[in-house]
């Protein structure tokens, strides 16, 4: 049996205001052609399919069509489980009509899906937790523990004893993976799906945590150990989650802040057969406007930037050295050559020593000038003094 393993589409995602769906949609069109060229039959997508608990109907649109062309009406198994950005019932709500095209969807922790057979795998035990599948004459047993937030954990976990109930959340997720794969089996092909933070996992800036303090991490000791492959989703960096096992986080297919531009996208696809250790392959995907960070030593340098990457399709973020005010003039002119420029951020390199002000001597002018120059490390000219001082109610400015 081959699956590939996605997560964190984030669909409907958006840069600092600026939309990305176009890269999403582009990124779906290429993702069905990778399964289809792939010989894929399963494709597991471990959380955070939307970027909000109340996606778009765009960004729904896509998702729902995009998943239907992967399982071409029960050719292909697709297994999905809500992410920390998911809501868990609207994930639900829509799994009897996926279901039928061999989607199954799972929302909450412990959720179940259904019996039944389709043109490509059948569904032969379908239990809370716990999907047993017969795909292509082998065996596959797929535990499923979509985002456990403290209230879903706690309403999951069954606490019989006060040991129990004192139980840490990773402790908890532990049992609760102890107990489901209890029905993994030998001579099977054994997966579980989760969406966690595990402990030692590397970050970037677009994910919203879901640890407070810590509490919400999970330990690796307490990932499944019987599992063939463990498939996370979470953290948006491709990345082996625990040397102890074979537990990767996949990572999302897009750069989502400027944080990620350092590495590449993918998937994983996996070989895996009863008895055999899993081969893994990793599958790039294409960056569609990439993120750029330039650390320009001039407005100068920025604008011949500009310049050079003239139509060039890509979002972009300026620091830029100075010892005097980015004109507006400056920043139309950048933004003629790049249209999707996120932040232009000076970086004052001008010092000026701290001295006492005599309040009695200064005219409201000069009283701004040094409190702007104090504070911001050069002095305001031009259309900003002028503004101040048509607010201020001294017309003319400067001398």
């Amino acid at each position: 049996m081959r699956f590939i393993h996605t997560s964190d589409w984030h669909l409907g995602k958006n840069l600092e205001g600026h939309s990305r769906i176009e890269e999403q949609k582009m990124f779906c069109s290429d993702f069905v052609k990778i399964v289809e060229d792939n010989d894929i039959d399963m494709v597991v997508i471990a959380g955070d399919i939307y970027d909000t608990a109340n996606p778009s109907a765009e960004a729904e649109k896509l998702f729902y069509s995009t998943v239907s062309k992967i399982a071409a009406n029960g050719k292909r198994c697709v297994v999905v489980i809500a992410g920390n950005h998911d809501s868990p019932e609207r994930i639900e709500a829509a799994s009897p009509l996926a279901f039928e095209q061999g989607i199954l969807l799972f929302g909450n922790p412990l959720s179940k899906t259904s019996i039944g057979k389709f043109e490509g795998f059948e569904i032969v035990e379908a239990k809370k937790g716990m999907t047993k599948l017969i795909i292509n004459g082998e065996k596959a047993n797929v535990l499923t523990l979509p985002y456990p937030s403290e209230k879903r954990l706690n309403d999951a976990f069954e606490a019989e004893t006060d040991e129990d109930r004192q139980k840490t959340y990773s402790q908890k997720i532990g049992q609760i993976f102890r107990d489901l794969q209890e029905d993994f089996e030998e001579n099977s092909i054994n997966i579980a799906v989760s969406h966690l933070f595990v402990v030692g996992g590397e970050s970037s800036d677009s994910e919203r945590p879901i640890q407070l303090g810590g509490s919400l991490l999970v330990e690796r000791k307490d990932l499944p150990d019987k599992a063939n492959y463990v498939a996370l989703g979470h953290l948006h960096k491709p990345q082996k989650a625990s040397e102890l096992g074979c537990s990767y986080y996949s990572g999302s297919p897009l750069q989502y802040s400027k944080s990620e531009r350092v590495y590449a996208k993918g998937a994983k696809i996996v070989e895996i057969h009863p008895n055999e250790k899993p081969k893994l392959e990793d599958i790039m995907f294409n960056n569609y406007k990439p993120i750029e960070l330039f650390k320009c030593r001039g407005v100068q340098e920025a604008l011949d930037i500009c310049e050079q990457n003239r139509g060039r399709s890509m979002w972009s973020y300026f620091e830029i050295k100075t010892d005097e005010i980015i004109s507006q003039e400056d920043i139309k002119a950048m933004k003629k050559n790049l249209a999707d420029i996120i932040e232009i951020k000076p970086v004052i390199t001008y010092q000026q020593e701290e001295k006492t002000v005599d309040l009695k001597t200064k005219s409201m002018a000069e009283l701004f000038r040094d409190f702007y120059t104090f504070n911001k490390g050069v002095e305001p000219k031009g259309e900003l003094m002028d503004m101040f001082m048509k607010i201020a109610g001294e017309e003319g400015g400067e001398e």
